[in-house]
Formats: C-alpha cells, sequence, structure tokens
C-alpha cells in the first residue's frame, strides 16, 4: 500500500466550539439543540450521562458521582468554548458551581453553563424580577427548582406540575398540556418558565409569548441562548420567544 502525503487543517469549530452533556433518557434536548445553535463553523458535541429511568434526588445523587466521566467523553483534543450540561433539576440539586467544577474535572472549557444558570441570566437580560414555573415533575424534584429561584432573589407566586417522575412520560406530554399549565399560572408573573430539557417546548413559546404578553422561558431555549452568548456566537442563531430578540452581549 502507498502512502498518499496529506496536511492538516484547523479544527471543524473555527467560529467556536460547543460542547453539551444530555442524559440518558432526554428525548428532547439534543433535537432541540440542532434546531436552536448555529452551524457552519460553529462545532458541536454530545456527550450522554447515565440518568436512571426515574428522576429522583437519588438518581441525580448518582450523576454527581459520573458527571465528570460522561464530560471526558466529549473530544479531548478539541477547545471547548462553553459546555452546558443539560439537566435543570440536576443542577438545583447539585449546584451550578458544583456542576461547572464536575465538567472541568473531565473536560477543558472556558466556560460551563446549565438550564437554571441560563434561565437567571435571561431574566436579568429581561429585566424580569419574578416567574411563574411548570415542571413535571414529582414535588421532591420541582420544589428545589422554584427555591433556586427564589434563593437567587425571584419571586415565584405560582408553581404548577404534572407530578411525573419517569422520563419517558415526560418526553411525551403533550405540549398542548404544557401550554394549558403555563397559561394557569402565566399572569402571576413578569415570566413563566418551562422546566425540564425532555419537554417539548420549542413550538408553543411565541403563542404563549402572544397570549401572555410577557417573556416565556424553556430550559432547553435559553440554554442554547446562553451557550452562543457565552461563546460570541449569539448573533447567529434565531429561536422562538423574546429572550432571542435581545441583542447580543456587548464585547
Amino acid at each position: 500500500m502507498d502512502r498518499f502525503p496529506y496536511d492538516l487543517t484547523g479544527p471543524i469549530g473555527s467560529g467556536a466550539t460547543l460542547g453539551l452533556i444530555v442524559l440518558q433518557v432526554d428525548e428532547t434536548l439534543e433535537q432541540d439543540m440542532r434546531r436552536l445553535l448555529p452551524g457552519g463553523d460553529v462545532a458541536h458535541h454530545v456527550t450522554r450521562i447515565p440518568s436512571g429511568d426515574e428522576l429522583t434526588p437519588d438518581t441525580i445523587a448518582t450523576m454527581e458521582r459520573t458527571l465528570p466521566a460522561a464530560a471526558a467523553l466529549l473530544p479531548p483534543a478539541a477547545k471547548f468554548d462553553v459546555i452546558g450540561y443539560g439537566c435543570t433539576s440536576g443542577t438545583t440539586l447539585i449546584g451550578a458551581d458544583r456542576v461547572a467544577d464536575l465538567v472541568r474535572q473531565g473536560a477543558a472549557t472556558a466556560r460551563v453553563t446549565d438550564p437554571l444558570s441560563a434561565a437567571l441570566a435571561a431574566l436579568e437580560a429581561l429585566d424580569a424580577r419574578s416567574l411563574a414555573i411548570v415542571s413535571p415533575y414529582v414535588e421532591s424534584v420541582s420544589a428545589p427548582v422554584r427555591r433556586a429561584f427564589e434563593t437567587r432573589g425571584h419571586d415565584v407566586p405560582a408553581t404548577v406540575s404534572f407530578g411525573e417522575e419517569v422520563e419517558a412520560r415526560v418526553a411525551r406530554i403533550d405540549p398542548a398540556s404544557i401550554r394549558a399549565a403555563a397559561v394557569s399560572v402565566g399572569q402571576e408573573a413578569d415570566a413563566v418558565f418551562l422546566s425540564c430539557t425532555n419537554l417539548r417546548t420549542l413550538d408553543i413559546i411565541d403563542g404563549l409569548e402572544a397570549e401572555l404578553g410577557k417573556p416565556v422561558l424553556s430550559s432547553n431555549q435559553v440554554l442554547a441562548w446562553h451557550m452562543a452568548r457565552l461563546a460570541g456566537v449569539e448573533a447567529g442563531i434565531t429561536g422562538p420567544g423574546q429572550v432571542f430578540r435581545l441583542p447580543p452581549a456587548a464585547g
């Protein structure tokens, strides 16, 4: 066999390189990110983390132990601008700072974000002080999400939950049901947050904002927006909701 000479070129992500850690049972986040995040010169790398068939405080504790190993399965030669951890409830129970530390144990990255941190950044950018929350989960998982926002100074006057704990069912919740739940609490706050990366929310956000007259955020929407904002490629993306119509971050 003859050896043929070749040249090396730069990385795929000449504009930015993004990493995403998705729950093993999540069927929605990866699909939504393909719709929301820019392509072309922005590289996308995805890894999965074991998460259990049910999302409970115990399975989230297991994710805390396995997060560095999941991050380590991202391409080690890639120079990541941002890595996102795709679990809202997991972040609230593990802690955003702890999540960032665990991700950095497995992969080198300039920045780490998650749906909770992204939602807080979006609320600040939108100047929304109170929010109503729609969650799919049982109280033991959904209550810490509410407390996490309250701890950061946001009033949460209303929370509604579907009381589900089986992740395979969360991905099957009809968007019409999510919309109805949001309408039921949407008048009680400055904004509405649809919490959970496995909920199918992208196609109902614009309609909800038109009906409620206020910002509607979802875990996947704000995670994509924040990752792009942190990576400096925000101008290259479009998506549903007022958050995507905000001007790009300065600098």
